[in-house]
């Protein structure tokens, strides 16, 4: 694939560096997609789409390019040669496809590319203007956006700039989920051990809607009642990933392991009395579980779960050389 003096290839991922404080022009492969604003000072398209770029300061490391990130440059050039961009815009965004820096936060716009799903939003600790400054950068580039342990003033303020936003009281959560691409091999079957557990449990069942998975739901199926959870066992031998999400003692997950054949992901929560000691006890409990196919997240980490979840039961397009 080439794009003017640009030159990659035809493979979905390449390695390209720049060359320390010189002019590089011709056929020098470089990698302007990834050079943040202080380094990018300048740079032309000339006709047909070759590049020149007129100069660069200091040395940048060597990166991984990938097809998402080359659309999304393809995209800018075709739009710069068709007029619809002046040049500083152009190498503006150019310089803005890795990553943008606000002052208070430095926006990856590359996460999707590498991980899998946009960066993520925890918004504990935050202004509500710094949580809104940088969701209105991420909205740009990606379709789908989650804000974590926010609340609902927060929310207003975001809906303000994106009116697709919606507010999920019961997990303190904001989602924007403006692609609902199915990307999922199988279903995610999200459990808790109690009601009180559902906040957390509902952070994962939400991040793995947005990561394009179908997701169900069983609520309320602790040991205290073992019944409960043994009628939903066809569900649970159905699901491709169970999450199970417990408090107390934690000791649901290791039920529910030694039920299916697939990865169970553990949430302890912070649910319980004095010697539960804020979810350290069933953190413990599940770290301990003599079920091989759990393992454990942090406690109170449902964003967590639902994420590695999603990634478990993702549908991966063929990535074989050629």
């Amino acid at each position: 694939m080439a794009l003017g003096k640009l030159r990659f290839p035809a493979r979905s991922e390449s390695r390209i560096g720049c060359c320390r404080k010189s002019k590089l022009a011709g056929e020098t492969s470089i990698n302007l997609g990834f050079v943040s604003e202080k380094m990018f000072t300048s740079m032309s398209v000339g006709g047909a789409g070759s590049i020149s770029p007129m100069g660069l300061r200091e040395t940048c490391n060597f990166v991984t390019v990938t097809a998402m990130d080359l659309n999304a440059l393809e995209q800018l050039l075709a739009a710069y040669k068709r007029d619809e961009l002046e040049t500083r815009e152009a190498a503006r965004r150019i310089s803005e496809l890795h990553y943008e820096d606000i002052g208070y936060a430095r926006v990856d716009h590359s996460r999707s590319a590498r991980q899998g799903f946009p960066e993520v939003v925890f918004g504990a600790g935050k202004t509500r203007e710094q949580v809104v400054g940088i969701v209105e950068r991420l909205i740009r580039h990606s379709p789908n956006v989650l804000v974590t342990h926010t609340d609902a003033g927060t929310y207003g303020e975001v809906r303000n700039i994106i009116t697709e936003a919606e507010w999920h009281e019961t997990a303190r959560l904001i989602r924007i989920q403006r692609d609902n691409t199915e990307l999922g091999v199988g279903e995610i079957v999200v459990v808790t051990a109690g009601t009180s557990d559902i906040p957390v449990a509902e952070e994962a069942a939400l991040t793995a809607e947005a990561m394009g998975n179908r997701v169900k739901r069983v609520w309320d199926v602790g040991v205290a009642g073992i019944h409960r959870v043994l009628a939903e066992r066809s569900l649970l031998q159905s699901a491709r990933v169970a999450i199970v999400v417990a408090g107390m003692e934690g000791a649901l997950p290791s039920v529910v392991g030694g039920l299916v054949s697939v990865p169970v992901i553990a949430v302890p929560t912070s649910i319980g009395y004095g010697a539960s000691f804020g979810g350290v006890a069933a953190l413990l409990g599940m770290l301990n579980s003599c079920a091989s196919n759990v393992t454990v997240v942090n406690i109170d980490n449902g964003f967590g779960a639902g994420f590695v979840a999603s990634l478990i039961n993702r549908r991966w397009p063929n990535t074989s050389e050629e």
